[in-house]
């Protein structure tokens, strides 16, 4: 199945941000809640230790997804608690607040609005993308490794999914039912995000929408690892391939180091 080119709600620049916040919170919830990212963990060591960075910067975090998570896996094979930064091009606050609050601290943010092509200098560290490089075209993805490479820094890219009719079939008939039992359990607790839940359905049906948008606008390892090799990057070290997690998600990866 080819790569598609459309658009998603929570990329418009009008689409309102409480929306866009509540949609966020619900893919936040499912990742932690899930751990769908664990098997990438010794991949993103491997990275850490090849660049020797000790700080994170995620870029593209939207509500912190699957970051706390994250966290806790590196920690329980390596003994470390490894900082992370959040940013955003339209960074969620309130949910990194809680997240800084939960973590004491090791969970920090940006909290004006960073571009993933353009990265302040200030925020020095091992970047990271989860659930986000798909978002981009391949002219803006390639300025996101470019970016990396200009600064020197180690970059991991993870997104879940798998392009078939069957994953976006999962979709259609997973997402429903998960909002109508998960929204309960998702903080920040709000009345809003309830009756824009269950009685005006928008936030199930654009997350349904831009679900499916997103798993066709994925990013294959070989596609990943061209777009890094048209890059000035001769001095790095790339690879890309695929884990499976618990519950047969297919997690694509690139990530990308400058070599020793």
């Amino acid at each position: 199945m080819k790569r598609i080119r459309s658009f998603e709600f929570e990329d418009l620049i009008w689409f309102p941000s409480f929306i866009r916040q509540y949609m966020m919170d619900f893919l936040r919830f499912v990742l932690h809640t899930g751990n769908l990212y664990k098997p990438v963990t010794p991949i993103l060591i491997n990275g850490l230790e090849n660049t020797k960075n000790t700080d994170i910067i995620d870029l593209c975090s939207g509500a912190g997804g699957a970051i706390k998570s994250v966290q806790n896996n590196i920690k329980k094979l390596t003994g470390k608690l490894v900082p992370f930064t959040l940013t955003d091009k339209f960074p969620n606050v309130i949910s990194y607040q809680q997240l800084q609050q939960s973590t004491n601290g090791s969970i920090n943010y940006c909290s004006q609005s960073v571009d993933a092509t353009d990265v302040p200098s200030s925020l020095k560290g091992f970047r990271t993308i989860f659930s986000g490089f798909h978002h981009f075209d391949e002219t803006t993805a390639q300025q996101v490794l470019q970016n990396a490479v200009n600064a020197n820094e180690g970059i991991a890219i993870f997104d879940g999914g798998s392009k078939s009719i069957y994953f976006i079939l999962t979709i259609l008939i997973f997402h429903p039912l998960a909002f109508i039992f998960f929204t309960p359990f998702i903080k920040p607790f709000s009345w809003r995000r309830l009756l824009f839940t269950y009685l005006l359905p928008v936030v199930p049906l654009c997350s349904i929408w831009d679900g499916i948008v997103s798993v066709l606008r994925l990013y294959t390892p070989e596609h990943l690892l061209l777009l890094a090799k048209q890059t000035d990057s001769r001095h790095y070290t790339w690879q890309a391939g695929t884990v499976t997690n618990n519950v047969g998600i297919r997690i694509t990866y690139l990530v990308g180091y400058p070599n020793k």
